[in-house]
């Protein structure tokens, strides 16, 4: 998972050094303890203990995929620590001891499979994914969705591949058969490194964005710094931020992000970019600082309550932490992939759109599972 993860790495790096440099929390200077579980997924477990209980951590910033994310989060709560995640994710989880600054289903996976039947004319849909628990989640809540719009079963594909997987010849054969009488899409929640390979084979056999889109989950902006892009012209991927929205405080945030990564001599250098999960774990530290600041406390339970309906300027424009499900309310964008590897946004939500923590589509009843953790470890406050 490095070819995603280490730009996350860098933008905390980036964003509590400006902290420091600009007086610190409370007048405390911010030390960034960094470890790494090498997408062992148990690991993460025993490193977040380590943060926790030897270092004395005031508030962990990590995790990119589902797996690793839940392998830690009896942790964070058996201790009741404060975790903020970053990356998309397929909801069914409301932890009071994390804060969701990416989006949840109704804020990616509903509106991209919504723009592919309305927008696009799609009708058939393939379902394809890494196998693990934010594909097959998130999957079940795009088939619960497509059934609800009157898309036959017969419509609707899925299969799954191992992480770090690399031959897609059979796969995309399939793709193409299911795809050849025209009206047919994928949706992708395929993590990682194997993106490069499913790509490259979909070109190799000579199919275009014209002849089946590909609706990305997991594909930015940092992804694609490491394929081939002319193939890709025309495909697309849904997020709530792209480094193509105009903005002073987006231009100033590409621009710094940029002069970060020379100054720390990272790889890449002046030609990294930003992405949404960069932006969403950049704002998240920002985020925990006004709340430090706002509850004068490191505290815990104290910086939890502040968080709540917290407003602020992240660089894709205004967000708000979501009153009491600890989620973010977002903008959601759709962006169609260009030549030069970035994205031409060819749709934008009217406005905020508020988090499900829990799919309306797996749970209409509304009667939705109680939060998990927090102060009593009982899900109360």
């Amino acid at each position: 998972m490095a070819i995603s993860e280490t730009s996350l790495r860098d933008v905390v790096m980036m964003a509590v050094k400006e902290i420091n440099e600009s007086g610190g929390v409370l007048g405390e200077q911010v030390e960034a303890v960094v470890v790494d579980p090498a997408s062992d997924w148990p690991l993460f477990a025993e490193k977040a203990k380590q943060l926790i209980n030897d270092e004395k951590v005031a508030v962990t910033f990590g995790c990119w995929t589902s797996v690793s994310r839940k392998s830690c989060l009896p942790v964070f709560e058996e201790e009741n620590a404060l975790l903020f995640y970053p990356v998309q994710y397929e909801g069914e989880e409301q932890s009071l001891n994390v804060f969701y600054t990416a989006a949840s289903p109704n804020q990616q996976l509903v509106p991209a499979a919504e723009y592919m039947a309305k927008e696009m004319g799609c009708k058939k849909f393939y379902l394809l994914g890494t196998d693990y628990v934010f594909p097959r989640t998130a999957n079940k809540v795009l088939k619960a969705y497509l059934k609800a719009q009157g898309v036959p079963d017969a419509n609707v594909m899925e299969e799954y591949t191992p992480f770090h997987h690399q031959d897609y010849q059979t796969i995309v054969s399939k793709v193409k058969k299911f795809a050849a009488s025209g009206d047919a899409c994928i949706l992708s929640t395929i993590n990682g490194d194997s993106n490069v390979p499913f790509y490259k084979e979909f070109a190799n056999q000579g199919l275009t964005s014209d002849d089946c889109p590909i609706m990305a989950f997991s594909v930015s902006e940092d992804e694609l710094r490491a394929m081939d892009v002319p193939p890709l012209v025309g495909h697309l991927a849904a997020w709530n931020y792209f480094q193509s929205v105009k903005s002073p405080s987006n231009a100033a945030f590409v621009k710094n992000f940029k002069k970060y990564c020379v100054s720390a001599g990272l790889p890449g250098g002046a030609k990294r970019v930003t992405c949404d999960p960069i932006e969403a774990a950049y704002f998240g530290v920002y985020v925990w600082k006004a709340a430090v600041e706002k509850a004068k406390s490191f505290e815990v339970d104290k910086v939890r309550k502040a968080v709540y309906g917290l407003e602020f300027d992240a660089p894709g424009g205004k967000k708000k932490m979501h009153p009491t499900n600890q989620h973010t309310l977002k903008p959601v964008y759709i962006g169609e992939i260009l030549k030069n590897g970035q994205f031409k946004i060819v749709y934008a939500s009217d406005g905020l759109v508020s988090p499900d923590s829990y799919s309306t589509y797996l749970w209409p009843d509304g009667n939705f599972p109680k939060p998990t953790g927090g102060p009593n470890g009982d899900g109360s406050l």
